[in-house]
């Protein structure tokens, strides 16, 4: 008698849990045969509400934790990924990768998290400024978490995409409601158990799968999510950027092309931030000039 496989079933993660979703469906994700390799949640408008009430909960704490500790964080996410290199490699291969291009993305994920790691001290003193005025003042620019940003996965990538539009939110102090790849979702939920295991504090990535059709538009038309990222090849921008306007949420898209020299830089972590000027005066005394 043929034995019955029994597929595993992937749930959602959101504030540090991993619940099904509140509507009780899911869908079979398949591979490019046409054969059944997981069950997956298909999530709901209340599980985008839920997610962001964790993620909203959970921004202040992150963006108040040192630079140097969040850069602590993201390392220990390399070091646990690197440990589990083989389950997210067979993850890629069962969603149509080869073998060889799987062991490539992984590492490629990996030394993308560190890259991130290290920025998170760093990008501040780059991107900032001192800036010349015409007064007796010290002016300063410098940058600030925008606060919750909502990420749509490329639909073409099950990881390393998913690795390269969420790590420089999170590296930047920022909290995150992420809608899975429909097509490729495994490694998204396997993920989240990587961040659940790590110091990542609940409810600072949440991640979701299901019909992203469904899911677009109470995340972008959400009024407490300030930003969307999103891959320019998706069919959504233009719905995505009307529904945004009512609370001038900022919209960026990138080009799915992570594996380029352009596909990592400081660029990414300062889409998610906002810019702060900062007046100092200046008292003038004998000549001199000092700062009180």
């Amino acid at each position: 008698m043929k034995r019955i496989e029994v597929l595993k079933t992937y749930k959602i993660y959101i504030g540090g849990k991993f619940p099904r979703t509140e509507s009780g469906r899911f869908y079979e994700a398949t591979n490019a045969s046409g054969r059944s390799i997981a069950n997956m949640c298909k999530s709901s408008r209340k599980d985008i509400r839920n997610a962001v009430v964790a993620a909203r909960k959970a921004q202040g704490a992150w963006q108040e934790r040192t630079a140097f500790n969040r850069g602590q964080i993201l390392y220990r996410i390399a070091e646990i990924l690197e440990g589990r290199k083989s389950q997210f490699i067979e993850e890629l291969m069962l969603q149509d990768s080869t073998k060889k291009a799987a062991q490539i993305e992984v590492n490629d994920c990996i030394d993308r998290i560190v890259y991130y790691a290290g920025w998170c001290d760093k990008f501040n003193q780059v991107a900032s400024s001192v800036n010349p005025v015409s007064s007796s003042h010290f002016n300063f620019s410098s940058y600030e978490p925008t606060g919750l940003v909502g990420i749509i996965s490329p639909e073409s990538s099950s990881l390393f995409g998913l690795v390269s539009m969420l790590l420089p939110v999170i590296s930047g102090g920022n909290s995150c409601v992420l809608i899975a790849s429909e097509s490729k979702p495994l490694c998204a939920v396997t993920l989240a158990e990587v961040l659940n295991t790590s110091d990542v504090p609940p409810g600072v990535v949440n991640i979701l799968t299901g019909q992203v059709s469904e899911l677009w538009s109470p995340l972008s038309s959400h009024m407490d999510v300030n930003a969307i990222s999103i891959c320019s090849r998706s069919a959504y921008i233009k719905d995505i950027q009307i529904a945004s306007a009512d609370n001038l949420k900022r919209v960026r898209t990138y080009d799915d092309e992570w594996d380029v020299q352009g596909g990592q830089g400081i660029q990414y972590i300062t889409d998610f931030q906002e810019l702060k000027t900062t007046w100092h005066p200046i008292e003038n005394i004998g000549g001199s000039s000092s700062s009180y």
